[in-house]
């Protein structure tokens, strides 16, 4: 199966230079932390709702943990893409999942996070309601009629 359709959201491809890379002649841990997380904020704004809008109204997300598995090198001047799925969410927690692929379409490395739904008047978990939790539960449906064929280390309960 695809990464291509196991994770359908494909972030703008980024071109490894020479200060990413470290004396190992490859891309430096530093740098797979930087494109996961600036890649995802058109998924993360747009597609997942987390909008200037929705920040206004006294919430956010916090990363409450993250794990980056390292499966093959990046090396000077590859092209990799980052594409993610929405693999789970509850009513106050979501679990993204991420690839890192170069342009053989080759996995370089494997991305998770959760992500706390935090009332910032409180700045602690609250439950997510109505249209966005709504939407975030159909893009889960949407995103896992297809497994992952790659072993995930982070987990949350889906209710």
């Amino acid at each position: 199966m695809t990464m291509h359709l196991i994770f359908p959201y494909a972030s703008k491809p980024v071109s490894i230079t020479q200060n990413m890379c470290d004396h190992n002649g490859h891309m430096n841990v530093l740098f797979y932390s930087q494109i996961f997380g600036e890649s995802m904020d058109d998924f993360y704004a747009g597609t997942l709702g987390f909008s200037g809008e929705y920040f206004d109204s006294g919430f956010s997300s916090f990363s409450l943990e993250d794990n980056i598995k390292y499966v093959k090198e990046c090396l000077l001047s590859e092209v990799v893409v980052t594409r993610y799925r929405l693999h789970r969410v509850n009513k106050k927690l979501i679990h993204l999942t991420a690839v890192m692929l170069n342009e053989k379409d080759q996995l370089c490395a494997i991305y998770e996070t959760i992500l706390g739904h935090i009332d910032m008047n409180t700045r602690k978990t609250a439950p997510m309601v109505g249209p966005f939790f709504d939407n975030l539960h159909q893009i889960m449906r949407e995103h896992n009629q297809l497994d992952i064929d790659i072993p995930l280390r982070l987990q949350i309960k889906e209710f």
